[in-house]
């Protein structure tokens, strides 16, 4: 593939995970696929922007989202520009693109309730499968951590004499996430029956199935989805959702904000921001509700 010095150039110094410079490899290859059937040409770097809208218009009408060719658009931005940084090329064709509008999807978070009610013992088989799902459960809830996050951490992560998870986040960036004694309680008895399975193939890592492999981001996705299936009625039971409702739980009990943006691993503040509005909507409550001229 004829992107090797730009997927180096993600990796070492722009230090982006494996995961998204595949997305990006792959975007490319796709892209350079169908210019060179439309218009038969083998290289990036001779393509207009006339052409680049032709794929943009053939993207929305295979019924792709605006937010999913946004994300292509992207990746095929920052290879021009990457040809700019390497004079590769003086001008890049989408300098006056701008980005497809999207809609603001409002991620609606778990509630206390729900989250307890899928965390009840009586859902959990006493087994290995059981107790494994409880843990990622409940480190997805007490850590705010990513789904691929979870499925990339090792037993060298944890570090239980200080009760600490070291994670290793977007861009490789390394983050300290103090954990519970519930979790802890449940790591040790996944352990115990993790050390009985008959095979480990990958042994480094935490999170394996019943086969001794680690386990992979569409099981993680389904092991949420049917215990909060049980549990909720939302629309969409995901790690994110999880995710989302660790930050809006902690900021509706009063947890400081920047706190919160260094343990979700953001690196602004706007990023964190998206998950205030639920707190805002608590604070408003607790203010009619408690506020002696409400009832005026």
């Amino acid at each position: 593939m004829p992107f090797k010095s730009f997927t180096d150039y993600l990796l070492l110094e722009k230090k982006y995970s494996t995961l998204t410079v595949k997305a990006y490899q792959n975007d490319l290859k796709v892209f350079l696929e169908f210019i060179t059937l439309e218009y038969q040409i083998d290289s990036i770097v001779q393509v207009n922007y006339a052409q680049i809208r032709t794929w943009i218009v053939a993207l929305v009408e295979s019924g792709l989202s605006n937010r999913s060719i946004n994300r292509k658009i992207s990746a095929l931005n920052t290879y021009y520009k990457f040809l700019l940084k390497t004079n590769s090329i003086q001008v890049s064709p989408l300098v006056k693109h701008k980005a497809l509008k999207t809609s603001k999807k409002i991620q609606i978070p778990f509630s206390e309730i729900e989250v307890s009610t899928a965390l009840d013992d009586f859902n959990f088989q006493n087994d290995f499968e059981g107790i494994r799902n409880k843990l990622i459960i409940e480190l997805f809830y007490s850590t705010g951590i990513r789904r691929i996050e979870l499925v990339e951490l090792k037993l060298i992560s944890f570090n239980l004499d200080n009760k600490t998870l070291k994670v290793l986040g977007k861009r490789n960036k390394e983050r300290i996430i103090p954990l519970l004694e519930s979790v802890i309680s449940t790591l040790n008895l996944y352990l115990k029956e993790r050390n009985e399975l008959n095979t480990i193939t990958d042994n480094n890592y935490l999170f394996l199935t019943k086969n001794g492999v680690k386990v992979y981001e569409t099981l993680v996705y389904r092991i949420i989805n049917d215990y909060f299936s049980n549990a909720s009625t939302k629309v969409k039971k995901s790690p994110h959702i999880l995710r989302h409702s660790f930050a809006t739980h902690l900021l509706n009990n009063g947890a400081d904000l920047n706190a919160v943006k260094e343990l979700l691993g953001h690196s602004s503040l706007a990023a964190t921001q998206v998950y205030t509005h639920n707190s805002i909507a608590e604070l408003k409550k607790v203010h009619v509700n408690s506020h002696p001229r409400s009832k005026k």
